[in-house]
Order: C-alpha cells, then sequence, then structure tokens
C-alpha cells in the first residue's frame, strides 16, 4: 500500500512516542524503508536539541525579569484595591454623618 509522504509525515510523532496502532507502526516500517525523505524527518525527530550557555542565561535572566515585574504589578495592584477599599469606606461614613446631621435638623 502506496502511503503518502505527508500522512507518514503526521503519525511519525506517535511512532516515536510509541503510541500509534499496530497497523500504523507497520506502515510507517515499510515506508521508512523506502522513503529517505521521511526516514531523514524521523532522525531528525530523535535527535536532542542542544541549547548554549548565552541562551539558557539570558532566557532565565528574562524571566526573572518578568517575576520581578510581576511582583510590582501586584504590589500596585494591591495598593489600589485598598485605596478603593478606604476611599469607599470614607464615602460611606460620610454619607452616614450627613445623614445624620440633616434628618436630626427640624424645620419649622
Amino acid at each position: 500500500m502506496k502511503v503518502s509522504c505527508e500522512i507518514i509525515k503526521d503519525l511519525l510523532p506517535l511512532y516515536k512516542d510509541e503510541i500509534c496502532s499496530d497497523d500504523s507502526r507497520k506502515m510507517i516500517d515499510e515506508h521508512l524503508l523506502e522513503c529517505d525523505e521521511c526516514k531523514e524527518e524521523y532522525k531528525l525527530m530523535n535527535e536532542d536539541i542542544s541549547l548554549n550557555d548565552d541562551f539558557v542565561k539570558n532566557n532565565i535572566k528574562e524571566a526573572n525579569e518578568l517575576m520581578n515585574l510581576s511582583k510590582k504589578w501586584n504590589k500596585k495592584l494591591m495598593l489600589e484595591i485598598l485605596k478603593g477599599i478606604g476611599i469607599g469606606v470614607i464615602s460611606v461614613v460620610i454619607v452616614i454623618i450627613f445623614i445624620s446631621i440633616f434628618v436630626g435638623i427640624k424645620v419649622g
């Protein structure tokens, strides 16, 4: 059975992780024997990806900067929430005082 390379490439991750069906595995095995392009694709999937130290250090630095920024943002957010609560409490107190003053006034 002739299977297109696109189908095989779609199935290669399942094949690599050994979670495809037995029939799919046999079909891919047969195809890889005949097709150098798919065989190379599979070979590339199995290679280790190495990251250089500068790349890793740069990513860690950026992650730390983002964490610090997040902490600052959370602190500012908490302050704004507390300000809102404070303004709300003060407003309620003023309204209560205003009502108590004018309710106590008798006209006439």
